[in-house]
């Protein structure tokens, strides 16, 4: 048996069984994957949110309560700004439909001067085809309503999941992590713990600079919008400030209706200034804030963003492409930490919860505090039973 066949035979029969492996462990996320992203939701948030809890810490509040005023004030600031965001779209888009109506007549205008006949009998024609096939097509229409309930119900039951889980991940994130290191052998327990710690600071490392650049482009977005006359440019910079948690993709869709808006309100020479401006915005994001800001927190070259958000996007949809990128920097940080054996020179790995100096004597306070009642409680038992032994006798 020749030697290059014996270990391209070792290596294929490894692969299989870890593609095997693999693929079970996927369907069986895949089953449970409302839970699985409603977990990684949360862990994202906990990333960005965690500052705030050990500031509130610092300065001596209870974690509960620094956890709880945390979470209630990001709700409160999300609901916010959708109730501000959802009060302008409605007015826009009053003022879109009469645009949109005038953009209709002139188009009929338009194709009535044209030499072949097609003019506003054809698109009625049109319209009356397309209002006929949905007649019908009602099943499937009513099916599609069915599913657009489903998802509706199954998006609160991730979002209950994911708050849920979120006061967990920030009011005792690390203890959590060090049961889970307890779980492994004794000899890679510090490897274990130093190379997660390390993942778990590369991904929020990354979330935290996308949350500033995708603020960045939605401010210069926005402001170009304002500036041009663009309706809606105030959630036009949320849609642009959401959008851009999805490398790549999320850029050109938002950037696509920005200038779609500038069309249909403004004209197309409105448009082309419009379009001129995003592209300068995300030029400027891509090759000096991605470098300088994003280049220190994660080393991920472009190529493999690229094909991690279109892997990702293929593979899981708009949660693929939404996790992908996170996920590749934190496996990049760990495996270049456990190939350095990092873990063995490493003084920040603790084995032990992080906890402030008051925090510290507040425990020792309330652990005095517990062996006292304990105490009394014995005394009072042993009197107790003193007396019973003195009644009967």
């Amino acid at each position: 048996m020749p030697y290059a066949l014996q270990i391209a035979a070792s290596w294929s029969w490894r692969l299989i069984v870890t593609a095997v492996v693999a693929w079970g462990i996927s369907k069986i996320l895949g089953s449970i994957s409302l839970i699985v992203v409603s977990i990684m939701v949360a862990a994202l948030l906990a990333g960005l949110l965690s500052p705030v809890v050990f500031v509130l810490r610092k300065y001596g509040l209870w974690p509960g309560l620094a956890t709880a005023i945390t979470e209630i004030g990001f709700i409160a600031i999300v609901i916010g700004l959708l109730t501000l965001v959802g009060q302008q779209m409605i007015s826009g888009f009053n003022q879109l439909s009469d645009q949109a109506m005038e953009g209709y007549r002139q188009l009929i205008a338009l194709l009535n001067d044209l030499p072949i006949n097609i003019g506003a009998g054809q698109l009625d024609q049109v319209l009356s085809d397309g209002l006929n096939t949905l007649k019908d097509n009602a099943d499937k229409v009513l099916t599609g309503v069915a599913n657009v309930g489903l998802t509706a119900s199954n998006f609160a039951t991730g979002l209950v999941i994911c708050l849920f889980t979120l006061i967990f991940f920030l009011m005792e994130g690390e203890k959590i992590w060090l049961f889970i290191v307890g779980m492994f052998p004794r000899a890679a327990r510090r490897a274990v713990n130093g190379a997660g710690r390390r993942g778990w600071k590369s991904m929020v490392n990354y979330t935290r600079v996308q949350v500033f650049v995708a603020f960045i482009d939605a401010v210069g977005i926005g402001l170009a919008a304002f500036f041009l006359g663009v309706p809606l440019a105030f959630p036009l910079g949320v849609l642009v400030f959401l959008s851009s948690f999805i490398p790549v993709v999320g850029a050109l869709a938002s950037g696509a209706i920005a200038v779609l808006l500038a069309l249909v309100a403004n004209g197309p020479v409105n448009a082309l200034i419009m379009l001129g401006m995003v592209l300068l915005v995300q030029q400027v994001e891509s090759n000096i804030l991605q470098p300088l800001v994003m280049g220190k927190a994660v080393s991920l070259h472009p190529l493999a963003v690229i094909v991690a958000v279109a892997s990702g996007s293929i593979l899981f949809g708009i949660t693929g492409a939404l996790f992908s990128v996170p996920l590749l920097a934190m496996l990049n940080t760990v495996v270049r930490y456990l190939a350095a054996r990092g873990w063995e020179n490493d003084d920040e790995i603790r084995s032990e919860e992080f906890l402030y100096p008051h925090e510290v004597e507040r425990r020792k306070n309330k652990a005095i505090h517990e062996k006292m009642k304990e105490h009394m409680k014995r005394n009072r038992k042993s009197e107790s039973e003193t007396n019973t032994e003195k009644v009967a006798q």
